[in-house]
């Protein structure tokens, strides 16, 4: 049987406007495109990990209105159970996302149905975290909810991973001794330690801190310069494979998924980070959210240029 990955979290329609490049503050600009898709951190590292190979659970929820039936049905297509996803009396979360000709993004979400996945609705979808090998949450839902959750995800004696995204600020201290695997970006690991991470040494001392501030161990993600693993112990380096990017979109959701099915699967940590890597890579290369994830053969086919 397939590891079994959970993932609880956000479940959001993406509004997506190509751009040639970010407006500033007060401009209009003319875009070159529009396109609803499918997305939202949680549901796109369901999907990641589902096309990377694991059984998936998703717990979120979703509004009453098309944009939750297309949310739902589009993590259905992905053979995702979707026991666990609620329709709540509101509207369903959106992004709106604006990339420019650059491939980088500014991303506006508005949480609609996202807020009403509280403790209790954990509760209730317990028996789903008791089947997981492998328990994934982000910030796109409540905080009291994602510090249930992981900590719930501690006494089942799960792996448990968390994706601080997006993170402006410090975590709950009493968080940390629930998290196996904390993955920010360079941004976020900032925002969690107090301190700039702006190349791979600072990201190193960021990383420290971050142990020392109780996570299991970190992976911080660094966009084309790679990854970052640190566990306390030692600190290694992981080279991004070389693509030519179009929309870094969910590049992050797709490592985090990635990561998570191949850790389930057996993998050692460093494979797992490849794998990961690679996952993402060949994401940027498309463009979307849950379009651009690859399958598990795309990324046994791939091949560094």
């Amino acid at each position: 049987m397939p590891a079994k990955v959970v993932v609880i979290g956000s479940l959001n329609m993406d509004l997506v406007t190509r751009a040639p490049r970010l407006p500033r503050g007060g401009e209009t600009l003319i875009g070159q495109s529009f396109a609803t898709v499918s997305g939202g951190k949680g549901a796109n590292q369901a999907v990641a990990a589902a096309r990377l190979g694991a059984q998936v659970s998703m717990v979120g929820c979703v509004g009453s209105d098309a944009y939750g039936e297309a949310l739902r049905g589009a993590l259905l297509a992905e053979q995702i159970d979707c026991q666990a996803v609620s329709t709540v009396e509101d509207s369903s979360g959106v992004a709106l996302i604006v990339v420019d000709d650059n491939s980088q993004n500014a991303i506006v979400i508005v949480a609609g149905a996202n807020g009403a996945l509280t403790p209790e609705v954990i509760d209730r979808f317990d028996a789903v975290l008791q089947a997981a090998d492998v328990i994934i949450c982000q910030l796109e839902v409540p905080d009291a909810t994602v510090g249930h959750a992981l900590k719930r995800g501690r006494e089942l004696g799960k792996t448990v991973i968390l994706n601080p995204a997006p993170a402006s600020r410090p975590l709950p201290a009493d968080w940390y001794a629930a998290i196996d695997y904390l993955i920010p970006n360079e941004s976020e690991a900032s925002a969690l330690s107090g301190l700039p991470v702006d190349t791979l040494s600072t990201a190193e001392t960021a990383a420290a801190r971050l142990i020392a501030m109780g996570a299991g161990k970190v992976i911080i993600t660094l966009g084309s310069q790679g990854s970052l693993f640190a566990d306390g112990k030692r600190f290694e380096h992981f080279p991004a494979p070389k693509v030519k990017a179009v929309d870094t979109t969910a590049a992050g959701d797709t490592f985090v998924g990635g990561f998570a099915a191949a850790l389930a699967a057996g993998k050692s940590e460093a494979d797992a980070i490849r794998f990961g890597q690679v996952a993402a890579a060949l994401s940027v290369t498309r463009a979307g959210a849950q379009p651009s994830i690859p399958t598990l053969p795309d990324v046994q086919a791939f091949k560094a240029p």
